[in-house]
């Protein structure tokens, strides 16, 4: 199993967003960056999921717990740049061309590592995008138990490895000391 990174710079962020196909394509990874769930409950989300909403309900597949969690703006402008005025309510998010079923977690990761090969962003893969969310939190001063809860984190020590915190600390060590 490969181990992935979140992306940690906003340029790259950037980068990914305009590489990435408008509609489903950047649809998925705004809503990753920004939800913080996984891919296996991101990629079942039906237009009337996020449509018009301020907040969505979601039973996560791993835990089976009920999370709740607001669209911030660039979910919500997302979907009204992506999700066309005439999409019908019911229609998956992330239709896969094989029937009534959304993508798969392996057609998420191709799109996402095609995106991230031309953007020039290494380490990527579905994970990231969680990942990138608890980050970013942390980064902006988001206390550290609040995203221990939103990732469902049994320790906060777990939290800070997950989101590669623990690691740039102590590269930071290691940059710092020149004896």
């Amino acid at each position: 199993m490969n181990i992935v990174e979140p992306i940690r710079d906003t340029a790259d962020i950037e980068r990914m967003k305009k590489e990435l196909t408008p509609g489903r394509d950047r649809l998925l990874f705004i809503i990753g960056i920004n939800s913080g769930l996984r891919i296996s409950d991101v990629l079942p989300l039906r237009v009337k999921d996020v449509r018009d909403q301020k907040a969505i309900t979601v039973r996560e597949g791993k835990t089976g717990k009920t999370r709740t969690f607001a669209l911030n703006q660039a979910i919500q402008t997302a979907v009204s740049e992506n999700i066309p005025a005439d999409e019908p309510d019911d229609n998956l998010l992330f239709p896969s061309r094989k029937g009534n079923k959304p993508i798969t977690r392996t057609t998420a990761w191709r799109i996402l590592n095609t995106a991230a090969e031309r953007a020039g962003v290494e380490k990527i893969g579905t994970h990231s995008l969680r990942k990138t969310m608890g980050y970013h939190a942390y980064q902006n001063g988001v206390d550290l138990t609040v995203i221990q809860a939103i990732l469902n984190h049994a320790s906060q020590r777990e939290t800070l490895r997950y989101i590669g915190i623990v690691q740039d600390d102590i590269d930071n060590v290691f940059n710092a000391i020149n004896l």
